[in-house]
């Protein structure tokens, strides 16, 4: 593993072991995400996990993979069998590189072909091989849903988990969060 993934992962304060003061306390219907690893787990869902852009579904499923993170609400990936690809373009000139899941890879919508909506892994790194032919969605850019609530987008722009009423912060991403 090089040396430059091992010391941005060094960077983390809190791995999901004890909750930080300033943690809220979640209620019995609730989940905290700070009780949530890091690193980061993928856990299989039986959720209904919608997509849509201005009424129109990009995507459906109750197959999806809940990537749960310290500090984050989770995101959802969403198995490729489950997208409208024909409503989409892949942006290959657009790539970022995560310190746990490896390259992403970018989509936007043909009608806003500028605009980057969702990502997916082509080759994530171990133990996130499962994230292969499954796209995540920025719930900034789109009406997202589990189990017909619309989830929140997490603060911040950069982040994209998916805040519903079953999860208490705070969330990163907030401002004065960029430590966490």
């Amino acid at each position: 593993m090089p040396k430059w993934l091992l010391q941005a992962r060094g960077k983390w304060q809190y791995f999901g072991q004890t909750r930080p003061p300033f943690a809220e306390e979640p209620n019995p219907k609730q989940r905290s995400v700070w009780d949530f690893p890091r690193p980061p787990v993928l856990v299989p869902s039986q959720k209904k996990v919608e997509v849509q852009s201005n009424s129109v579904r990009l995507a459906f499923s109750t197959k999806a993979l809940e990537l749960q993170e310290t500090a984050s609400p989770p995101t959802y990936y969403i198995p490729a069998e489950d997208v409208v690809f024909e409503l989409l373009i892949a942006q290959p000139q657009r790539t970022s590189l995560c310190e746990w899941k490896g390259e992403a890879h970018y989509w936007a919508l043909k009608t806003s072909p500028n605009k980057v909506i969702a990502w997916s892994y082509a080759n994530p790194f171990e133990p996130y091989t499962p994230l292969t032919d499954h796209v995540a969605f920025y719930p900034q850019h789109l009406d997202c849903y589990v189990n017909g609530e619309k989830a929140i987008p997490q603060p911040g722009g950069f982040y994209a988990g998916w805040i519903t009423d079953d999860l208490s912060g705070p969330f990163k991403g907030e401002p004065g969060t960029g430590h966490w």
